[in-house]
């Protein structure tokens, strides 16, 4: 078996990047791993992924910086009075698939020089996780323009309900394989998920 590792990012926060990574995740029986979680540590996207997922093979691993403050990272950081090292940032050892979910977009600050898009790997497949609202296609256009500029194999996932007008220009655009759309569902359980898995595996499985 070949080894898939994804990572998992969005164009803002709140654009569904745990729900998608939970259905990565299910889609590959996968290990999931959050290397940091800056808030709600108590309801952490960890916690989140653990209770959507139904198959028994994956492992959630630790975050490698649990923060706080539910605010960029650097700025968690300092609240906690540490300081964010990406030599401390270890990808977890495993024989599975693993899926990395980042904290907000590619630009968000670790520290004073660098940001999530230091932590991706070049082996790294990577799923942007895009949302229609307003500037949504600016910020999907940049974020995939960014990551295809540094050599990355990228994908898009849309979350929410349907924009035609936005996803065809982002199509059009960027020219990368859109794996498809999760709904506004009127909520999200291990049962939603495990459907949208089994809709978005094979697709998945051939990244």
């Amino acid at each position: 078996m070949k080894r898939k590792k994804i990572f998992v990012t969005g164009i803002s926060t709140e654009v569904g990047k745990t729900v998608i990574s939970a259905i990565v995740t299910e889609a590959l029986k996968a290990d999931y791993w959050k290397p940091i979680q800056a808030g709600d540590l108590h309801n952490a996207d960890a916690h989140k992924v653990e209770k959507l997922i139904s198959n028994e093979q994956s492992i959630i691993h630790p975050n490698s910086y649990a923060l706080n403050t539910p605010m960029s990272p650097h700025a968690a950081a300092e609240i906690d009075g540490v300081t964010i090292a990406l030599e401390e940032i270890i990808e977890p050892e495993t024989k599975n698939h693993l899926v990395i979910e980042g904290a907000g977009g590619l630009l968000v600050p670790l520290n004073d020089k660098d940001t999530i898009l230091d932590i991706i790997q070049p082996s790294y497949k990577v799923i942007v996780v895009s949302r229609h609202y307003l500037g949504s296609i600016n910020h999907t256009l940049l974020t995939v323009k960014a990551l295809l500029d540094k050599g990355y194999d990228v994908s898009i996932i849309f979350s929410g309900d349907e924009n035609s007008t936005t996803e065809n220009i982002v199509k059009k655009m960027t020219e990368v394989k859109v794996i498809g759309r999760v709904s506004e569902e009127p909520y999200f359980d291990e049962n939603v998920v495990k459907e949208y898995a089994e809709k978005f595996s094979k697709t998945l499985q051939e990244l």
